[in-house]
Formats: C-alpha cells, structure tokens, sequence
C-alpha cells in the first residue's frame, strides 16, 4: 500500500503520541520531514529529533515535549496544503496562527521555513502545516 501523504501520515504520528503522553515518535524519514523537525525543535515543540542509523527504511525518532506539570505543549497541529488542494501565500498575505503564538510551517525556494521567517525573509511558499 503506498502512502499518498507522507506529511499528513506524520502529523498524525505526532498527534496520536501526544494525546496519550507518549515520549516520543518514530516516523519515516524523508528531507521534507527533517525540515519540518527542525523547525518544531527550533520553536520549541519538541525537544530533538534524530535519524536512526541501520534502519531500512530510514526512519527518524522525534523526542515529544511536554511542560514541567506534563501539559501539551502540541494540541493541535494540522496539515493545511493537502495533495487535493494545495495552498499557498505570499510573504504579505501568510496567515498567521493564533495571532502570532502558533506556528506554520512553509515549503519556500530557500526550504522549509517558519512563518515568521518567511515574513523577515520577504518570500512566501506552500503551506504544510500549522501547530499551535
């Protein structure tokens, strides 16, 4: 069976972890998904990730984060452009997750981005997915 959207089956992965407090997530690797790892670590949703050497496939291990009293920090994260209908925004029209505290991930020319780099950078791209 093939999977026609490898960045929706790894949101899922992701939500269907934290919703039971899961530590963390493995996941087929793929260069999109690594982009879209690093930025969830660099935005502080997960605490790392790493490709685990001598899997075949390649899979990569997300480490979850979760507040000090084990709170969701991830309650909600979604695929917006999807392979029936994808969505895109310029620089000056990329929305904004609720109002600036969540997150959207963009596919530009420069790779994966945030929103709010997307926005410094002036270039705008497909819109993966949102966290907040």
């Amino acid at each position: 069976m093939s999977m026609t959207d490898p960045i929706a089956d790894m949101l899922t992965r992701i939500r269907n972890a934290v919703a039971i407090s899961r530590p963390r997530v493995e996941i087929p690797h793929s260069k999109v998904k690594l982009g879209i790892a690093e930025i969830l670590k660099r935005e502080g949703f997960i605490e790392g990730f790493q490709v685990l050497d001598g899997s075949f496939p390649l899979t990569m291990r997300l480490h979850l984060r979760y507040g000090p009293d084990g709170e969701k920090l991830i309650n909600r994260i979604e695929r917006v452009s999807k392979p029936g209908r994808r969505r895109y925004a310029g620089a000056d029209a990329m929305p904004e997750v609720m109002n600036g505290l969540g997150l959207l991930v963009v596919s530009t020319s420069q790779g994966i981005l945030s929103d709010r780099d997307c926005r410094r950078q002036r270039i705008g791209g497909e819109l993966l997915c949102s966290v907040s």
